[in-house]
């Protein structure tokens, strides 16, 4: 099949497939006696997998890795590990962004929570002064999620 068959049956823009095949990941290329792509059947597989593997995280580095020259020498202990740790990757990832979350929902409140008749500046400056120390004192405990627990007991 030709480059624009595989863009219309993958959805990608030809260059997008040009640009995997340069970098490695699309390696089932022949070329035609005209010098045209010619790409089997496969590649619609390929495209598709690395498109899915993307928005589930993977770099291009690490799919250059994972993903063999030709589909039918997976290695299955190898994908399976590499799945695994992209999985452990995300939980780690999705525990960052919930105390990413808790923090700037504190410091939300501690905006809000604004003394009646002190301007902006001034409870910027109250603010600030309270996340430094706080900052010191979690440095101190050696626990970061102290913070957020002395935040609330305020």
């Amino acid at each position: 099949m030709n480059i624009g068959e595989l863009a219309q049956r993958t959805g990608l823009a030809t260059s997008r497939i040009r640009f995997y095949e340069r970098i490695g990941l699309l390696t089932a290329v022949q070329r035609q006696a005209n010098g045209y792509r010619s790409y089997p059947p496969d590649a619609v597989l390929v495209l598709n997998l690395i498109a899915t593997a993307q928005k589930a995280g993977f770099s291009l580095d690490e799919l250059r890795a994972l993903l063999p020259g030709d589909l039918a020498r997976w290695e299955h202990g190898n994908l399976l590990d590499t799945l695994r740790t992209k999985v452990r990757d995300i939980e780690a990832m999705q525990v960052q962004l919930a105390q990413a979350k808790t923090q700037l929902v504190e410091l939300m409140a501690q905006i809000e929570a604004r003394p009646q008749g002190m301007d902006c500046a001034a409870n910027a400056r109250r603010v600030l002064s309270g996340m430094q120390l706080e900052g010191a004192d979690a440095g101190k405990a050696g626990e970061a999620s102290t913070r957020g627990a002395r935040s609330r007991r305020r």
